[in-house]
């Protein structure tokens, strides 16, 4: 009798346990649902209807230029890139495209600069292969037109500018400077660069800022008040598109962040969030202190100077993520449109 009661409380606890186990792992499976979905429900198979990203090798095509046949060559490049060869010209030599004869020499002086002989050989040879940045690119681009077919997306091209500039905009294209993205060691880079800007000038970066510098063109802050809220929560909802069309990247490198400076602002989230609050910046239309939250710069000045810059982008980026997590009913589109930072920020339920 005390056999048979033993097996059958051993039974019932083995019922037990395995029921507690079946809770368990249901309890999991709801919460890495949930967590997917909310972090993965705009994904799409870019296979279909991809759109091809081609960028024009304009850098390219004047690095090899026939220096010996100079004039034939550079008539030939003029006729192959008839829209952007103008607006080269205007924006890295700094001279008009309508003195042929004076822009033809312009041109061999600026490709006879000793200067920067070696820095477009190490051009030739760091893009020499780029297939790889125009499948990201690509990607990314087929988001985009899938979520807003009706933008027109811009043609790429790549350049090189002598370290005069790293993009041009237009109303038909994008073209960004290879010889500013070699490398965050490049040795040049010394002499025209601050310390907190290398991260960013590596080939790694050139495809998040494609796809960033077109989300920029696509929406403009559309705010009468102009406060700090509004640009957190503008650059915020442009970071999250990001992240969404660039869903293999990592946050810290859409961020423009090393691993260091992203783990330094998940730690201090909250200081960060309460020094906004207490500073009462958050509602200021200082065009200054908005600047010192939001601009490039070795460190956010209101916050500490241990942080990273930009820490108002990236504030706006968590208060974003957290209004498209708690409100799963809003598109993308809908979050584009929705001009009221103070509505998303109360919405969000925003509590680091």
């Amino acid at each position: 009798m005390f056999y048979a009661f033993s097996v059958h409380i051993n039974h019932q606890l083995f019922i037990m346990k395995k029921h507690l186990f079946n809770i368990i792992w249901l309890f999991i499976l709801i919460l890495t649902t949930n967590s997917c979905g909310q972090k993965n429900r705009f994904e799409i198979d870019t296979t279909k209807d991809w759109y091809n990203v081609n960028i024009q090798r304009f850098d390219k095509d004047l690095i090899l230029l026939d220096t010996t046949h100079f004039f034939n060559s550079f008539d030939s490049l003029r006729a192959h890139y008839p829209d952007f060869l103008p607006a080269f010209t205007e924006n890295v030599l700094d001279a008009n495209d309508s003195d042929t004869v004076a822009i033809r020499n312009l041109f061999l002086n600026f490709l006879a600069d000793s200067t920067f002989t070696k820095v477009n050989k190490d051009v030739l040879k760091t893009f020499d292969n780029i297939t790889d940045i125009e499948t990201q690119v690509s990607d990314a681009f087929t988001y985009i037109h899938h979520y807003f077919p009706e933008v027109e997306l811009p043609e790429i091209f790549f350049f090189v500018s002598g370290f005069n500039r790293s993009v041009i905009l237009d109303e038909k294209f994008i073209a960004f400077g290879t010889d500013m993205y070699l490398g965050s060691d490049y040795p040049s880079y010394k002499g025209i660069a601050y310390n907190y800007m290398l991260n960013n000038m590596r080939r790694e970066c050139i495809a998040a800022d494609i796809v960033s510098t077109t989300l920029f063109r696509m929406f403009v802050m559309n705010s009468s008040e102009n406060r700090l809220i509004d640009n957190m929560i503008f650059r915020g909802k442009v970071m999250y598109l990001l992240s969404v069309f660039m869903p293999n990247e990592k946050p810290e490198e859409l961020m423009g962040y090393t691993k260091e400076q992203w783990d330094w602002s998940e730690k201090f989230e909250k200081d960060i969030w309460m020094t906004i609050i207490d500073k009462k910046d958050l509602f200021s239309t200082d065009m200054l202190l908005i600047r010192k939250y939001m601009n490039e710069a070795p460190f956010t000045t209101p916050v500490s100077q241990d942080s990273p810059g930009r820490l108002g982008t990236w504030i706006g980026w968590q208060i974003v993520d957290s209004y498209m997590n708690n409100n799963t009913n809003v598109s993308l589109q809908d979050l584009m449109n929705e001009d009221n930072s103070q509505k998303i920020l109360e919405e969000s339920k925003y509590k680091p």
